[in-house]
């Protein structure tokens, strides 16, 4: 629809536009049953750092990105352009055009090595981090991974009408009369890619969401997936809530599973189910009845010494008198002292008196479980009634062990083997502390608002990939780079040797555009670029997740919940960061781009071992790579050499062949039996065009 709008407005004759508005209006006026929305017009990406080149499309930086024309001519430095939808034609100075890809053109991806971490030098597991916009990453990742993903996880943005998310480089708001079907446009799209990557026999597609778009969102899952099982999981994610204006306070969200072929959902393990149902139950100690203020019961007024860093109860103070200001008591260094205050400020009681908290301490049957920066009471603490006290006591509960924090893990002895329910209430799903005051200790700022808690997607990852130690997961709205982090922290759990490949834009908020732009900077220069979410967040936070430092390099303090794994210790894992760009068809046809098609070929083999690097001014004839299993013949008449050579290797399973014979390519993949074999560069190209044959659909 919004195609045919800007069709019509192209009409000329106002009395035929008019009548031809009319009859649109009279036939859009019959809604189909079920999902229908706006196909919106194609999105365009911005391309900075690619050249302004004759015949090329462009657009003005400082407008939509929508608005596009064709490069004619080039004069100095300034570009003659016509407009693709006027007609007209303007001159326009280079510094203020950006190349662009439109959706359904075709793109010759390449990688662009950023930066590495390795922290396993002897390991072959290699995760990736891609900056790109995630369609075109997509694109590329079809080429690399058909049908070859095992689990795919996705927190895409939640369209509240916050200045969130951008549609065609331009801010969708709450104002905008299109925005769910701009939405929904946008998640169709790469999710018919997405559907192509994930392996049909066994995997599994996991999508987050909240209110505002859940139901729109299960109605185009059903539609584009009608093979998959499809169910939906309700998670606290903040027990304090979010306030809204005039709406009920928020403290849940939704996640979509799609389930494929044989995928399964392993069933809880005894040590895990006091999450989901049969624990012993937790109460509040703060008292909740409007009876139960300060001078009630005096007794019962104190703080509770919590240590900033490790979240855990170092002391329990003495009774303050009613007389007694409570910003008066003494400080603990490390801690912050806790009373019980209502988020309005009213004081009320603990559950217990002093003494009686401290036996309870002392035993493990207090805790604190979440955390709350803004509230007059910023810790929330919890502990167990006398009552339930005595059934663990009385063998009524399997005791299970004990969190970091020696809290008790008990569950009912009658418990039996169960899956994991549909409702989800754990409080390390929590994601102001585990997710906002986890990435802040790490980054040392409040960078990014609203990351998952870090336990929140390993559970959910862990489900389906408990069973498959070598799985490939991807996430393509990666944001701060949740799922990578909780990725390693499975795999140094259980021994895995599972990939995870991350896309994320390298955007700035909209605050930070503001002011970059003030200060005379636009899209592409490096300190505008220094600021986007891949460089300043997600990237960072994968190095010093890996290596155990925040990024002034000081080691992380505490430790990952329910395991003994200090966060300083890092991870024996490594990951290269590589940033999307594009190549010249008509270069890549001719072989002049080995050096770039080059680390495509390393993760379409599996991104085993260190990615080889190839500098050299001439193309070699061959590269047979052991470490990374996988050659590359450059030259065919070099082909007996090559055949021998990697005859000596039993490591290598994945061969390319550059020839523009294709008789060739089947002669010599026959003669050498490796399965995994493509024919270079007619492989790559044939992908990308017809692929975007495909999605123009």
């Amino acid at each position: 629809m919004a195609a045919i709008h800007e069709l019509l407005k192209q009409v000329q004759d106002p009395i035929l536009r008019a009548r031809l508005q009319e009859e649109f209006d009279h036939a859009t006026q019959n809604k189909k049953f079920g999902l229908v929305f706006e196909e919106h017009l194609p999105e365009c990406t911005p391309l900075y750092g690619i050249s302004v080149k004759k015949g090329g499309a462009v657009a003005k930086k400082d407008t939509k990105i929508s608005d596009t024309y064709t490069v004619i001519k080039l004069n100095g430095d300034k570009a003659i352009c016509r407009n693709k939808v006027s007609g007209d034609v303007e001159e326009i100075s280079k510094d203020e055009l950006v190349a662009i890809a439109e959706f359904g053109q075709p793109i010759f991806p390449y990688l662009e090595h950023i930066d590495s971490v390795e922290n396993a030098p002897d390991s072959n597991l290699w995760h990736t981090l891609i900056e790109a916009d995630n369609y075109h990453a997509l694109q590329l990742l079809e080429y690399l991974y058909p049908h070859k993903v095992d689990c795919i996880y996705i927190d895409p943005p939640y369209n509240t009408g916050a200045r969130d998310w951008k549609y065609n480089n331009d801010y969708v708001d709450a104002s905008d009369a299109y925005r769910h079907s701009k939405w929904l446009s946008m998640m169709q799209k790469r999710l018919r890619i997405a559907k192509r990557l994930l392996n049909p026999e066994n995997s599994v597609l996991i999508v987050t969401i909240d209110e505002k778009e859940y139901l729109h969102l299960g109605c185009l899952l059903e539609e584009m997936f009608p093979e998959a099982r499809m169910q939906m999981v309700s998670t606290v994610i903040n027990r304090q809530g979010t306030s809204r204006t005039n709406e009920f306070s928020r403290i849940n969200e939704y996640i979509f599973f799609l389930m494929f072929g044989n995928c399964e959902i392993a069933p809880l393990s005894k040590s895990e189910k006091y999450v989901h149902g049969n624990e012993i139950r937790w109460i509040t100690l703060r008292r909740s009845n409007a009876s139960n203020i300060r001078t009630a019961r005096p007794n019962q007024f104190y703080p509770i010494y919590v240590d900033r860093d490790t979240m855990r109860i170092k002391k329990i103070g003495d009774v303050l008198p009613p007389s007694v200001d409570r910003n008066a008591v003494p400080q603990l260094e490390g801690c912050d002292a806790v009373f019980p205050i209502r988020d309005d400020g009213t004081e009320m009681l603990w559950g217990v008196v002093p003494d009686v908290l401290r036996d309870r301490l002392e035993k493990g049957y207090v805790k604190v479980c979440g955390y709350h920066k803004n509230k007059p009471q910023p810790y929330v603490i919890q502990y167990l009634t006398s009552g339930t006290i005595s059934e663990v006591e009385n063998d009524v509960y399997d005791f299970v062990g004990r969190n970091k924090d020696g809290s008790v893990i008990a569950i009912y002895k009658e418990a039996k083997a169960m899956m994991p329910k549909s409702q989800w209430d754990i409080s390390e799903h929590d994601a102001s502390y585990y997710g906002t005051r986890l990435i802040k200790s790490i980054l040392q700022s409040n960078r990014f608002t609203f990351p998952k808690s870090i336990y929140a997607v390993r559970d959910t990852i862990k489900y389906f990939v408990t069973n498959n130690p070598n799985a490939l997961i991807v996430d393509f709205f990666a944001g701060s780079g949740t799922t990578l982090h909780a990725v390693n922290l499975l795999n140094a759990e259980d021994g895995g040797h599972r990939r995870c490949i991350m896309v994320t834009n390298n955007e700035v908020s909209d605050d930070e555009a503001k002011s970059l732009k003030k200060r005379g900077y636009q899209p592409g220069d490096e300190e505008w670029e220094k600021l986007g979410i891949a460089r300043y967040v997600t990237w960072p936070r994968t190095v010093c997740s890996i290596e155990g430092h925040d990024v002034n390099g000081n080691p992380l303090k505490g430790g990952y919940l329910g395991s003994d794994i200090p966060m300083s210790d890092g991870f024996a894992a490594n990951c290269e960061y590589f940033k999307l760009g594009f190549l010249d068809k008509d270069m890549v046809s001719l072989g002049r781009q080995f050096c770039e098609i080059l680390p495509l070929l390393w993760m379409k083999s599996g991104a085993i071992g260190k990615r080889p690097d190839y500098s050299g001014n001439k193309e070699p004839q061959m590269l047979v790579l052991p470490k990374n299993h996988f050659a590359v013949l450059v030259d065919e008449s070099c082909y007996a050499a090559f055949a021998e050579e990697i005859r000596k290797h039993d490591t290598v399973d994945t061969v390319y062949f550059i020839t523009n014979s294709e008789s060739a390519y089947h002669e010599m993949s026959q003669d050498l039996g490796i399965a995994d074999s493509y024919q270079l560069y007619r492989n790559y190209l044939d992908n990308f065009v017809i692929g975007a044959r495909r999605d123009r659909r």
